[in-house]
């Protein structure tokens, strides 16, 4: 595995992670991704600067790369007013239009995919080539909006009186606040911007305080591709800041929509604050997908799919594979599997090197948590298969856990981290049952050769979003959502533009038969 220095110090990490080269404890530079390195929050179609800024740093070094704008209530303020006189002229705007205008924003992503991509690792902390994929995905769907823009079809219904025409139209909602997480710095944003945009509506978009290049990138590119003043506008804030600016954006008589992705906690907060404005709403909130491995599975691609899903990005997705049951059949050859790929597929260090597979967690507290789960599993019994510490700053071994049990911390709480338990059942009900006792359901996974059996566990399985023998599900085609406590409505596909439109019921009457 590999591992770097503190770049400005000689701090040798050696001691931490025996057999390291001196090659490896090189210094990490942003300047290699400085053509798209914005500073400043983007309003109204204007870089602006707030009264004081923040630093945002490399996880995987804690090195500082940049300071940026931190805007306040009264910066959010100024961009929904932005927002909200854009709207007037956007929403006018012909479908081809905002078509052609989103087609060229994608084509700027993907031809400044490096330097974008470079910006992800730094600042988010997964390695270069999962960035380059995180771009390709946030273009798609800058694309895949620009052809559903010009589908927004209304309905004519016959009406029940001769003299009287029934038309439902499809209008933009208006200016949205879009609040995204640092796991998915620039998709997360396209995801939402790109149906929003393409409905009509404007936006501002809050990123998270630890990954705010990525969608300050992408307000550059927004400017390049010709997205009018005021359409697009970012406030990135620091970590004191955010609870004020949220307030504005979740409480503005302005506004009238949120798209919030996050944990469940913070969704219910944004909810009650958008809630005496009654404002429409999109939450996509946490996630503790289970993966089932039944007897009838091949087991081998289940241990494929259970390293794509649980380890890109190093555990940190919504839709992350967080408790693992497999059926006692299969138990001991799929441990043994999983662990022997872990060997042989998995090296820690910073994202740019490549050889990396697997990057820093975000912050310390992300690591802490990950050792307390760990901590709690072994005291109750759990055996540590493979990793289960703590390295250098938030590095954190990826883990592999048998023997777990159900009372376990790391079987009830989503852990956002490399950490396997692998929990052993004996039946389809059984399986089920432990997979449904969770008050969230955003996805799940299972694997299994009973075409009886898939159906079956497809349609039992409380999730929005299964994957049966596949590990990775996300496409801008499909539908991206949850149920129970995982959140409010769908991302992508070709329902993600409704959550941007309302519709309108014009009764055309006192024509003659």
């Amino acid at each position: 595995m590999s591992f770097a220095c503190k770049p400005g110090t000689r701090r040798c990490l050696r001691q931490l992670v025996p057999g390291l080269s001196a090659a490896m404890l090189r210094h990490y530079s942003l300047e290699v991704a400085s053509p798209l390195l914005r500073t400043q929050s983007y309003v109204d179609g204007r870089w602006v600067s707030a009264p004081s800024v923040f630093p945002v740093l490399d996880p995987a070094t804690g090195q500082e790369l940049a300071r940026v704008s931190d805007c306040g209530p009264t910066e959010a303020k100024l961009a929904v007013d932005a927002a909200h006189r854009a709207f007037d002229s956007w929403k006018q705007s012909t479908a081809k239009e905002r078509s052609n205008l989103l087609r060229r924003w994608f084509d700027l992503l993907t031809l400044h995919k490096e330097d974008l991509a470079k910006l992800i690792t730094f600042e988010c902390g997964k390695p270069l080539r999962e960035s380059l994929g995180e771009v390709m995905y946030s273009a798609s769907f800058l694309e895949w909006f620009s052809e559903e823009a010009r589908r927004v079809y209304g309905d004519i219904v016959p009406s029940p009186n001769k003299d009287r025409k029934v038309l439902i139209l499809k209008q933009p909602v208006g200016v949205a606040s879009i609040i995204t997480p640092w796991n998915f710095p620039s998709a997360m944003i396209t995801r939402k911007v790109g149906a929003a945009l393409a409905a009509g509506c404007t936006v501002v978009v809050k990123p998270a305080e630890d990954t705010p290049l990525s969608a300050l990138a992408l307000a550059e590119l927004a400017e390049q591709a010709g997205i009018p003043a005021g359409v697009f506008n970012v406030v990135p804030s620091s970590r004191e800041n955010t609870p004020a600016v949220g307030k504005v954006l979740c409480s503005d008589p302005q506004v009238a929509k949120i798209s919030f992705t996050g944990s469940t906690a913070t969704g219910k907060l944004l909810l009650r604050m958008a809630a005496d404005t009654v404002k429409k709403a999109s939450m996509e909130l946490g996630g503790h997908a289970p993966f089932i491995v039944f007897d009838s599975a091949d087991v081998d691609a289940a241990v494929g799919g259970a390293m794509a899903s649980k380890f890109r990005n190093s555990g940190q997705t919504c839709v992350c594979s967080n408790r693992f049951l497999v059926q006692s059949g299969v138990y001991q050859r799929f441990v043994d599997k999983l662990g022997k790929a872990m060997d042989e597929q998995l090296r820690l260090g910073h994202g740019s090197e490549p050889e990396t597979t697997q990057g820093p967690l975000i912050n310390s507290r992300a690591a802490e948590k990950v050792v307390e789960q760990v901590s709690d599993a072994v005291s109750r019994g759990a055996k540590v298969l493979r990793g289960g510490k703590r390295l250098h700053g938030s590095f954190v071994e990826p883990t592999l856990l048998a023997d777990v049990t159900t009372d376990m911390l790391c079987t009830r709480e989503e852990t956002f981290g490399p950490l396997v338990p692998v929990i052993r059942f004996d039946t389809e009900e059984e399986a089920l049952a432990i997979a449904n006792v969770a008050n969230v359901g955003l996805a799940g996974y299972f694997y299994s050769q009973d075409v009886a059996q898939i159906w079956r566990v497809s349609e039992a399985l409380d999730v929005g979003m299964v994957g049966v023998n596949e590990g990775l599900l996300s496409t801008p085609e499909a539908p991206f959502g949850g149920v129970k406590q995982s959140g409010l409505g769908s991302e992508g596909s070709k329902y993600g533009i409704n959550e941007y439109l309302h519709l309108k019921y014009m009764c055309l009457g006192s024509l003659k038969p």
